[in-house]
């Protein structure tokens, strides 16, 4: 009797594990989701300006701060007019975060009247450079570019119009 109750134990259980390892893989259906956000943007609203000056018998610096105080070193004498730190107007998502990158190096400006040419270097902004600028709740933000400008004699750098470019780069983190 004890065979016979053994085995209609086992066969009563071997079904439930066949159906056990049967079912051995299940089928979930996972969620995804996206969201586009505001694109970032940058425009220049000023632009960077050393002023006048006369660079004398040994030349100097000229330098700009991001809020846009102008001093000179060496044998620069500034002349009147107007001088600024470059502005930017930053805009995009709300409370997101987005870095600055300022030149790596120093920027050429040359003589617009012959080839003479003097270097900005130095660069600085407010806020300053990096990651982690947390866009205000307006969604945007300015940021404020100072540099130094290094100018050579008057014969380095005669007297003219010195023009040129940079890049400077905003990026979401």
């Amino acid at each position: 009797m004890k065979k016979f109750t053994i085995r209609i134990l086992i066969l009563a259980v071997f079904p439930i594990f066949i159906a056990a390892t049967m079912q051995a893989q299940v089928r979930v259906t996972g969620h995804v989701s996206a969201e586009v956000i505001t694109s970032l943007a940058a425009m220049e609203t000023a632009q960077l300006n050393f002023g006048r000056f006369a660079p004398q018998s040994a030349g100097g610096q000229v330098i700009i701060t991001p809020q846009g105080t102008q001093s000179s070193t060496g044998t620069i004498a500034l002349g009147s007019g107007t001088h600024n730190a470059a502005s930017f107007f930053i805009s995009g998502e709300s409370g997101a975060l987005f870095s600055i990158t300022l030149p790596n190096g120093p920027v050429s400006l040359t003589n617009t009247s012959n080839s003479k040419t003097m270097v900005v270097t130095n660069w600085t902004s407010v806020p300053t450079p990096g990651m982690g600028i947390i866009i205000p709740e307006r969604g945007s933000q300015v940021v404020l570019v100072g540099a130094t400008l290094v100018a050579g004699t008057n014969n380095d750098n005669p007297v003219g119009i010195y023009t040129g470019t940079y890049s400077i780069t905003f990026g979401y983190n």
